[in-house]
């Protein structure tokens, strides 16, 4: 086997801490992956003294990369001190404040250009199958007119608690931590706010709510490229956005924008989405009818050099699901939208670690303390 970046992080997510029972990248410790011909080397990141199990990363890294490929694989790792305090700020009317923290957390955008393709489908049941797979995540519904996450869980009448730090107490559902404007207005009144007012909200999702030890945080965001996108780039510490489109010409288009929107705010897009990408009838499970097309999604992350995170059939069973308030992921995982969601939820964890891992190293500590 070929040895490449992708074969690494394979091996890197076997590696685990014996204390939390969490690999290496779980607990976004390595930083500034570099791999060439027969060379690896990558930075730990600790915090105080090193655990001991660190120390031996590099020889357990060097002894199963070099099993994968076949060959022997030089291995060099390093070790550096995380920067604590220092934050991350933006400025706000000519004062500065600093951004929510989510420690350790991906923070993922869900976005699209247009309205229609199934953002929200996809946000929630990528939720859950994040659950499944053992990460604690938070979503948030940042669609302030139409909020759909409510329905989509099965608990518009529920209303989220502050604590006693006036801090907003995410509702729960299926192990998903929620919130949305859908909760604190009624069902049938149409939220009727300036640009202002609805970034103001958003903020106090993300800033105001005591979202506890998420592994993942993801922003089901209203279609199009306005304020709300923008509030959020300024608010939160994006790790990167996913772009959900259908293959049709239309949505493309839209798609495209919405890539180059999150170009533009240097946010990575970790990957598009091909949802509704074709239809197989129940009783011929080897036919595929490309309703709007075929390909489209792919075709396009290819052109503008974007990982393709996979495509979403159209299904019954994905729309029932919606409308009943229970995520296909929870009700069934053997269906094909359901395998679909399974394998989506692996490409992200596996772009959203691949992404941190080679993101640049801080401050090189060059006494290692052994015990």
């Amino acid at each position: 086997m070929k040895l490449s970046a992708e074969v690494v992080i394979q091996v890197l997510k076997s590696i685990k801490n014996p204390d939390t029972g969490r690999d290496i990248l779980r607990e976004d410790l390595v930083r500034d992956l570099k791999v060439n011909t027969n060379t690896v080397q990558f930075s730990i990141v600790v915090e105080g003294r090193t655990p001991k199990f660190l120390e031996n990363v590099e020889s357990k890294a060097r002894e199963l990369i070099s099993e994968k490929v076949g060959a022997p694989v030089d291995v060099n790792v390093t070790l550096e001190t995380a920067m604590i305090g220092l934050g991350q700020d933006i400025m706000q009317g000519g004062k500065v404040s600093s951004k929510p923290d989510f420690g350790r957390a991906t923070v993922l955008a869900i976005a699209s250009g247009k309205g229609g393709v199934g953002k929200s489908t996809v946000a929630v049941n990528l939720a859950v199958s994040l659950v499944k797979k053992g990460y604690n995540v938070g979503l948030v519904d940042t669609d302030i007119y139409g909020p759909s996450i409510p329905t989509m869980f099965g608990i518009k009448e529920e209303k989220p608690r502050v604590n006693q730090d006036r801090k907003i107490i995410p509702l729960e559902r299926f192990g998903v931590k929620l919130l949305s404007m859908g909760f604190l207005t009624d069902t049938n009144q149409a939220v009727i706010w300036r640009g202002p007012m609805v970034s103001n909200a958003v903020r106090q999702f993300l800033s105001d709510a005591d979202w506890g030890d998420l592994d993942f945080l993801l922003l089901d965001l209203p279609p199009g490229t306005g304020d709300i996108q923008l509030t959020i780039v300024q608010t939160v510490a994006l790790t990167g956005s996913i772009i959900v489109s259908t293959p049709q010409t239309v949505a493309l288009a839209d798609a495209r924008r919405g890539v180059a929107m999150f170009q533009n705010v240097n946010v990575p897009v970790l990957g598009i989405i091909e949802n509704m990408a074709f239809f197989t009838p129940p009783e011929l499970p080897d036919k595929k009818y490309y309703i709007f097309g075929e390909g489209g999604a792919r075709n396009l992350a290819t052109e503008l050099n974007v990982p393709f995170l996979g495509e979403i059939p159209i299904e019954v069973l994905l729309r029932e699901s919606g409308d009943d308030g229970v995520p296909l992921m929870e009700r069934i995982t053997e269906s094909p939208s359901a395998k679909a969601f399974n394998e989506l939820a692996d490409q992200t964890l596996h772009q959203t670690s691949l992404y941190r891992a080679t993101m640049p190293s801080q401050e090189k500590i060059e006494i290692v303390y052994r015990s």
